[in-house]
This record gives structure tokens, sequence and C-alpha cells, in this order.
């Protein structure tokens, strides 16, 4: 199973505590991560192995979309900022579209990410 993981500036905390938060879990099922740049090297920070692709801004958004559309990606842990301007938001929308498109979930916050790795690991793919 292969989980994608991007988190703005203003969610990588979020993103950390939740990948620590279910950090036994995610050794168990064995879970192939990927993630952009500098949110994968916060990742690998909290102990986690994790595959890093480039940073957002710099095509990482895309490069993940491209896995998701070739069905190499399960789900994807999207952790957006709301209340902030991101100048390559045509990449987040464009990823996020790439989702609907082949079925793919898309958690943009803990609470859904939370729902959708309890069911990947309860039925994995």
């Amino acid at each position: 199973m292969k989980l994608a993981l991007i988190a703005h500036d203003g969610k990588k905390a979020e993103m950390v505590a939740f990948m620590r938060d279910h950090m036994e879990r995610f050794r168990r099922a064995d879970i192939e991560l990927v993630a952009t740049g500098t949110t994968g090297s916060h990742v690998a920070g909290a102990g986690l192995r994790v595959n890093k692709v480039r940073s957002g801004p710099y095509g990482g958004d895309a490069e993940i979309a491209s896995q998701v559309a070739r069905g190499e990606v399960d789900a994807v842990f999207f952790f957006r900022d709301p209340l902030d301007k991101h100048p390559h938001e045509p990449d987040i929308l464009m990823l996020m579209r790439i989702c609907d498109v082949h079925n793919v979930p898309l958690a943009t916050n803990p609470a859904s990410a939370k729902l959708i790795f309890q069911a990947l690991v309860q039925n994995p793919t």
C-alpha cells in the first residue's frame, strides 16, 4: 500500500503529529510513504521512512498527481492551509482533480485522514 503525504507550511506540524500518533500502525501495515520534499523531511525527522519528490511549489504536487494517475498511490493525505494563499494553487487543484478522476481517497485534514487510514488498514487493497 502506498500513501502520499503533502502539507502546507502552516499544516506541517499537524502532519507530523498525525504521523507520530499512528506511527506503530504505519509500521505494522508496511505502508510505503511518498511525500513532497519539505513535508517528507519533516516526516522523516519524526522517524518514518519516506520517499521524497520535489517540494510542492517546484512540481512535487504534480509528481504525486502523476503517481496517482498511474495507479501507484492508494490514498493522498494533503493537509491544506485554507487560510493562506499558495502560488502553486493550479497544481493543488490539479492534484485534487486527479484524485477525483481516479477515485483515490483524499484527506485534507487530520479527521478525514484518520478515517481513511483506519479503513485502509482494516481493508488493504
